[in-house]
C-alpha cells in the first residue's frame, strides 16, 4: 500500500506541474514550492528559539488554527511559529500573517522531503488542523519523537480509516500523540479502531468567530449601500449555489439589499454574475472610488440592489449587516463557514449537502439554519423569514446561543500543550 501511496503522491505532483501551464492556482502551487528548502533553511538560519509548527490545508483550516496560534503566541512570545499551507487559497491570502514567524507551503509528502523539512525546522511540537494525514510527515515526526496534535478533527463512518481495507490509513492516524475531535461519534469511531489518545475539545472556529465579533470593523460603503433595508449576505458562493439564488433574486419583488461574495474572485466570473442578474449591481471596488459626499455617487450606490464583493478578507465582518445569510458550498464543493454569520444573530441558509459539518447539522436541528435543495425551497424559506419577523428573531437567537455554548476549544488545546508538551528552556 505504501508503494501505491508513493506513486500516487508523485503522480499528483506531476499532474499539478502540467496543470500549472494553464491553471493559475496550480501555477501558484508549483511556484510556491520552488527552492523551498533553500528558502526554509535561510529563514531559520541562526534561530535558537524553540519552533512550534502549525500546518493547515487551506484558508478555512487556517481560521480553525488561528485561535490556538494566537493563544500560544500570547503566552509564549519566546516561541517561533512556523505555519505551512497545502493550498494556494490559504497561503496567498495569509502569507503576511503577523502572528507566524515563518510561512511556507508544505512540501510534497515524500520520505526525503519530510526528513529534510524536520532536519531544518527541528520543531518542539507539531499541530495539524482538521483533516491532515500525510503518511511521511506523520511517520517521520513520530520517529523523531516530536509530539503531534491533531485538533478540530471530525470523523465519519464512511471514511477509509474505518473500512476493511483501511489498515494502512489506520497506521497513519495512530502516529498522532493526541487527537482532539469535535464530537462523541468521532471518539467512538476512533476507539473502535484502537486509537485511544483522543478526546473531545469541540471546534476552534467558535472561538475565532467570537473574536471577530468582538472586534468589529465598520464599512461606510456597505452601510450607505444598505441604507436601512433588510439585507441578504451570500458568502463564498459557487455557481451551483448561484443557479438557485440568482433566479430567486431576479424575481423577488420586495425591497431587499443583497451582498454577494463569490468564492472565485476574478473579472470574468464577476462579469458573468452581473450579466445574469436582472437587478442593478455594483462592485465593492467601484464603491471605493466614489465620493460619498457627492449626491450623484451616493444615489448610484443606494439605488443598486446587489453589491458584489470583489476582494478577500472582508466577508467575515460583513455578516454584521445581514438579516439573512446564505453560505456557499452546499451542493458538493464543501460547505463554507456557517458560524461566521451565526455569531452575528443571523439565520443561515445553505444547500442540501451538509452532513459532514457538525455545526450545520446542529443549527438545522435547532431551527437556526435551513437547508434548501432548489430555488423553490430557497424562495419558501426566504419568504417565511422575510415576512415573519418573530421567526427570524427566533432563528437568530438560536444561532447566537449555539456559538456562545461552544466556546473554549482553543483553551483546551492550549492547556494540553502546557500540561503535556511544554518544556521550559533553561
Amino acid at each position: 500500500m505504501l508503494f501505491l501511496y508513493n506513486i500516487g503522491i508523485r503522480l499528483y505532483g506531476f499532474a499539478i506541474g502540467i496543470a500549472a501551464f494553464f491553471n493559475p492556482k496550480a501555477k501558484l502551487w508549483r511556484e510556491g514550492r520552488k527552492k523551498q528548502f533553500i528558502r526554509l533553511r535561510k529563514a531559520l538560519e541562526g534561530n535558537q528559539a524553540p519552533v512550534i509548527w502549525f500546518h493547515t490545508s487551506s484558508l478555512g483550516e487556517f481560521e480553525q488554527g488561528r485561535p490556538v496560534i494566537e493563544h500560544l503566541k500570547a503566552n509564549h512570545p519566546e516561541f517561533k511559529i512556523l505555519l505551512t499551507f497545502f493550498s494556494p487559497s490559504g497561503y496567498e491570502v495569509r502569507k503576511d500573517y503577523d502572528q507566524a514567524d515563518y510561512i511556507f507551503y508544505l512540501p510534497l509528502d515524500t520520505k526525503r522531503n519530510a526528513q529534510r523539512f524536520l532536519k531544518i525546522v527541528r520543531p518542539q511540537a507539531v499541530f495539524f488542523v482538521k483533516y491532515e494525514f500525510w503518511y511521511h510527515f506523520l511517520n517521520e515526526t513520530q520517529k523523531a519523537n516530536i509530539p503531534m496534535v491533531l485538533f478540530s478533527a471530525i470523523f465519519r463512518e464512511q471514511q477509509f480509516f474505518f473500512k476493511s481495507y483501511g489498515n494502512f490509513f489506520r497506521k497513519v492516524i495512530r502516529n498522532y500523540t493526541h487527537i482532539f475531535v469535535q464530537n462523541q461519534i468521532s471518539v467512538d469511531l476512533l476507539t473502535n479502531i484502537k486509537v485511544k489518545n483522543v478526546s473531545i475539545a469541540g471546534d476552534t472556529r467558535f472561538d475565532r468567530v467570537k473574536a471577530i465579533a468582538d472586534k468589529l470593523e465598520k464599512f461606510p460603503i456597505i452601510e450607505q449601500f444598505i441604507n436601512g433595508q433588510l439585507t441578504f449576505v451570500i458568502g463564498s458562493s459557487w455557481w451551483r449555489d448561484l443557479a438557485i439564488i440568482v433566479p430567486f433574486l431576479n424575481d423577488f419583488g420586495t425591497p431587499l439589499k443583497t451582498i454577494i461574495a463569490p468564492h472565485e474572485i476574478n473579472d470574468n466570473e464577476i462579469e458573468r454574475l452581473q450579466n445574469v442578474l436582472k437587478k442593478k449591481s455594483i462592485r465593492y471596488s467601484e464603491g471605493k472610488t466614489m465620493d460619498l459626499t457627492d449626491p450623484n455617487h451616493l444615489k448610484q450606490l443606494q439605488e443598486s440592489d446587489v453589491l458584489i464583493l470583489d476582494n478577500v478578507g472582508m466577508l467575515a465582518w460583513l455578516y454584521q449587516y445581514a438579516d439573512f445569510a446564505y453560505i456557499g458550498g452546499g451542493f458538493g464543493e464543501g460547505l463554507h463557514n456557517t458560524l461566521e454569520p451565526a455569531v452575528f444573530d443571523t439565520p443561515v441558509l445553505f444547500g442540501k449537502e451538509y452532513d459532514k459539518f457538525q455545526e450545520a447539522i446542529d443549527l438545522v436541528e435547532r431551527g437556526g439554519a435551513f437547508s434548501v435543495k432548489d430555488r423553490e425551497e430557497l424562495e419558501a424559506v426566504m419568504n417565511d423569514l422575510y415576512f415573519n419577523e418573530e421567526k427570524r428573531a427566533k432563528a437568530a437567537k438560536v444561532c447566537t446561543d449555539y456559538v456562545l455554548e461552544n466556546l473554549g476549544s482553543s483553551d483546551k488545546i492550549y492547556q494540553y500543550f502546557e500540561d503535556k508538551i511544554y518544556k521550559p528552556q533553561n
